[in-house]
C-alpha cells in the first residue's frame, strides 16, 4: 500500500508566487556569463568518462530534467544525502522569507537516478543543464564527477554537490527548523512546499523513501495547516475515508 503524504497541492495552493525579486546582492559572486557557461560545458565534456555521459540526479533534475534523457536506472551515491541547505531568496525565496534549496552534502547515502544524455546534440544539452544549474560564479555547488553504484555495475556520473565553504550553506539546522523555513519560503519560481511535494512524489512513485524528506513534508504541511486550519480538516476527513 502506497504511504500517504500529508503535504498536498492544496498546501502548495496556499502559498503566493511572487514577482521576481531580481539578483541578490550578494558580495561575493558575480552573474554568470556566456563565457563561464562555455568554459563549464567544455570542463564536462573533456573530463568526461568513457562510455555513455551521465547525469546523477536527485531533486528536481529527477522530476522536471534540463537535458534529453536516453535512458535513466536507480542508482545509488554513497558518501552524499539530500539536504535543504542553499540559502535561496530569489527563486522559492525572497528576502524576507528565504527558502533552502536541496543540495547533494557530504555524509551518508543517497538514492537516485542517473540519466544517460544522448550524444546527439550533448554540447546543446549541457548549454541547458549547466545555465539552469548556475547562475552566478562561483557556484555554490559545482558539477563533479562522483562513483555511483548502479544495478550494473559502479560508473561515474555529473553532480551538482554543495560547497560547504561557501558563504550560502546553511549547516547545523534540524529538520523541525528547515521545515519552519520551507513552509514560509516562497519566490518567483513558486514555493518551497511546491518543490519538496513534487520530489518526494517522484521518489516514492520511483520506489525510493527518503526518510528525511518524507519527515519535512509532514512538518511542512503542519505548519501551514497552522495557518490554513481547513486543510488539516480535509486531511482529517481523507484519512478517515480510507
Amino acid at each position: 500500500m502506497a504511504r500517504q503524504l500529508r503535504l498536498t497541492a492544496a498546501h502548495v495552493g496556499r502559498i503566493p508566487v511572487i514577482p521576481d525579486p531580481g539578483q541578490p546582492d550578494y558580495q561575493f559572486v558575480r552573474p554568470a556569463t556566456d563565457a563561464d557557461y562555455q568554459a563549464e560545458v567544455d570542463r564536462f565534456i573533456s573530463t568526461a568518462p568513457d562510455g555513455p555521459f551521465l547525469i546523477f540526479a536527485y531533486g528536481s533534475l529527477i522530476w522536471n530534467p534540463a537535458t534529453a534523457v536516453q535512458s535513466q536506472h536507480i542508482a545509488v551515491a554513497r558518501g552524499w544525502h539530500r539536504n535543504f541547505a542553499l540559502h535561496d531568496q530569489r527563486y522559492r525565496g525572497n528576502p524576507a522569507q528565504p527558502g533552502l534549496m536541496l543540495v547533494l552534502d557530504r555524509g551518508g547515502t543517497c538514492r537516485g537516478v542517473v540519466q544517460e544524455v544522448p550524444p546527439d546534440g550533448l554540447e546543446a544539452d549541457l548549454h541547458k543543464l549547466i545555465r539552469r544549474e548556475m547562475s552566478m560564479v562561483p557556484s555554490a555547488f559545482p558539477a563533479r564527477w562522483i562513483p555511483v553504484e548502479t544495478e550494473t555495475g559502479p560508473v561515474r556520473a555529473l553532480a551538482f554537490a554543495m560547497n560547504r565553504k561557501d558563504p550560502r550553506y546553511v549547516g547545523g539546522l534540524t529538520l523541525a527548523e528547515r521545515a519552519e523555513r520551507l513552509a514560509a519560503a516562497h519566490g518567483w519560481k513558486g514555493s518551497m512546499a511546491e518543490y519538496l511535494l513534487a520530489t518526494v512524489e517522484k521518489l516514492e512513485e520511483l520506489g525510493i523513501h527518503d526518510r528525511n524528506l518524507w519527515t519535512l513534508q509532514h512538518l511542512v504541511a503542519e505548519h501551514i495547516e497552522l495557518l490554513h486550519p481547513e486543510l488539516a480538516l480535509d486531511n482529517a476527513g481523507l484519512n478517515a475515508s480510507r
